[in-house]
Formats: C-alpha cells, structure tokens, sequence
C-alpha cells in the first residue's frame, strides 16, 4: 500500500500524472512556439509533472533508480521554472529561463515514457525485450530532436509581455 492505493492503483495514478503532465506540456510548448499565452494547460502541466516526479521515489525499490535519478533532474527543473514563472513573471532573462526549464521536464518525461512503453505495451516490446536495443535509442533520438527544435522556436519566438 503506498498513501492508501495498492500498487497497482498508485501505478495507474502515477500514469495518469504523466499523460496529463505530458499532453498538457505538449499544449505549452506548442503555444510558446505559436507566440500565444500559455492559458490554464501551463499550471497543469507543472502540477502534473511535479507530482509524477515526486510519486515516482514511492515506488518500492532498493537503492537508488535510473527512474529516481530522472526524477530528482527533473524537480530541480521544475523549481527554476516555477521561480522563472511565479517569481520571476516570466521577464527578462526569466522567460528563456522558463522555457528551456519547461522544456527540458517536459522531455524527460517523455523520455521516460518512452522507456516505459517499450518495456510495458506488448506490440513496442517486442521490438525490445531486453530494453537497451538501437530502436529505443533512436526513437529517443528522435523525441530529442524535436525538443531541441521547439524548445529553440518556443525560446525565439514566446515574448508573454508583447502580447
């Protein structure tokens, strides 16, 4: 039992914080680039991402994860970004400061569920069983390049005081 759910039901809890957190920051990152404000998904997806983050250290484990390490980066990248935004608004060099912040938990979240996916959903696991194979590489690869590119766009072009 971990915070009165079973295992399962806090897997299933977890999950969802990160589909939420992942859908909601994908919204984010996709508004900064379209110049557009950031509306109700940016306070979502920092709640959501903050909380997988922080759910994933319950899960019973001995010694310290590859998962928990993620995680711990990632709380560490929320906290600039919540300052950039709540103490900073987001002014001067706060905004870029969110936006690579927001970006980067945003990525390894999704870097996370890619690790997840090849080792959870049959069809995915298949092409990976052990969970080291090139085709997690790539495709983690690619989830890197498209980052990279829509954190650079979203950095150029989400002025919040010029709209």
């Amino acid at each position: 039992m971990i915070f009165g759910l079973t295992l399962h039901n806090f897997t299933l809890v977890h999950v969802g914080l990160s589909l939420v957190g992942v859908l909601a920051g994908l919204n984010v990152l996709l508004r900064m680039v379209r110049q557009r404000p950031l509306g109700a998904s940016n306070s979502i997806f920092l709640i959501a991402t903050v909380a997988t983050s922080a759910t994933g250290f319950f899960f019973p484990r001995t010694g310290i994860t590859p998962g928990q390490i993620v995680g711990a980066i990632s709380l560490a990248v929320l906290v600039l970004a919540a300052a950039a935004l709540w103490l900073g608004n987001l002014y001067g060099t706060w905004r870029p400061i969110y936006v690579v912040s927001a970006t980067i938990a945003l990525w390894l979240n999704v870097m996370v569920g890619i690790i997840q996916a090849f080792a959870k959903i049959p069809h995915l696991h298949q092409y990976a069983p052990v969970g080291n194979e090139p085709i997690i590489l790539v495709a983690q690869g690619l989830a890197l390049v498209c980052f990279i590119a829509l954190g650079y766009f979203a950095v150029k072009r989400f002025h919040p005081g010029g709209m």
